[in-house]
């Protein structure tokens, strides 16, 4: 059962295309000066069933995660230890937040495979390696939070990577987040046209967005490259999350509205009340006329 399947294949078993649910908010964007465009992930170049990073949005099921253990060859399938907890991903994974929010991290990000290490000790397993825990945490994420590529994506990268903006990621992710963005590219992130030094990832920083040092963070990153906030636009799909520390970082924003199932408004929260995007895409393709 073990080393049968590799991360790719298990990817391309898994995973298939994703139809867009149109939303309803009004489109309004013009023609701006932008040396850097920093981008979100899932629910902006990625469509995502959950609209964000499957710990931070994603229900899990108990089915997924027995069939994750599968994959990885952690067990045959239906070979179950006798009393299988319920939820004990999840636990685990509420359990580390509230250690990390004990340690003054307000928004704490957890390692997807610290916690996939911890879980299947608790299940009495021994014997494994780290290829099999990311198979297991691929297999589950792929499950309970499927993805595809926003259309246009490919040649809305092009076209800004001719235009000479350097082009940057700061998003809530997991180890297994450059993977899959590198599969649907089919290059590496660098070879797709992203700066290697202004991709900030969640997982990394052990903190998630809304968490203003990642922003701080990617500030310093630009000020290196000789970029202002005001010449940067950052596109995100969420309100709170991207839009709000976006604006608070002096860059210009844009909403991305592309999806009705990852467009995050949070209408009720009282923050959002006078937090406005600078701009309100549904399409890719509306980045490069924004720059023209």
């Amino acid at each position: 059962m073990r080393g049968n399947i590799t991360e790719l294949q298990l990817l391309h078993r898994l995973l298939q295309p994703l139809p867009l649910v149109p939303t309803e908010l009004p489109v309004s964007f013009a023609p701006t000066n932008a040396r850097g465009i920093v981008f979100d992930i899932y629910g902006t170049l990625l469509s995502s069933s959950a609209g964000d990073v499957g710990p931070d949005a994603a229900t899990g099921n108990e089915a997924s995660f027995r069939e994750a253990l599968v994959d990885a060859g952690f067990v045959a399938n239906g070979e179950w230890p006798c009393r299988f907890p319920t939820g004990i991903l999840e636990q685990a994974v509420q359990e580390e937040r509230l250690k990390r929010k004990a340690e003054g991290v307000v928004y704490p990000e957890i390692d997807i495979l610290h916690i996939w290490h911890q879980v299947v000790v608790r299940l009495g397993f021994t014997d494994f390696s780290n290829s099999m825990l990311r198979l297991a945490a691929l297999s589950y994420e792929c499950r309970v939070n499927p993805i595809w590529p926003m259309p246009g994506l490919c040649k809305m990268l092009s076209c800004l990577v001719r235009s000479g903006v350097l082009l940057g990621i700061l998003s809530n992710a997991q180890f297994y987040t450059p993977l899959l963005l590198e599969m649907f590219l089919e290059q590496s992130l660098v070879g797709a046209g992203f700066d290697e030094e202004l991709m900030v990832w969640s997982y990394q920083e052990k903190r998630g967005k809304p968490a203003f040092e990642l922003f701080a963070e990617m500030n310093t990153r630009l000020e290196h490259k000789g970029i202002a906030p005001e010449e940067v636009i950052y596109v995100g799909n969420d309100m709170r999350k991207d839009i709000f520390p976006a604006n608070r970082a002096g860059w210009q924003t844009v909403l991305f509205a592309g999806d009705t199932r990852s467009l995050r408004l949070h209408p009720d929260d009282p923050d959002m009340g006078d937090e406005y995007p600078d701009m309100v895409i549904n399409a890719l393709s509306q980045l490069v006329a924004i720059l023209t």
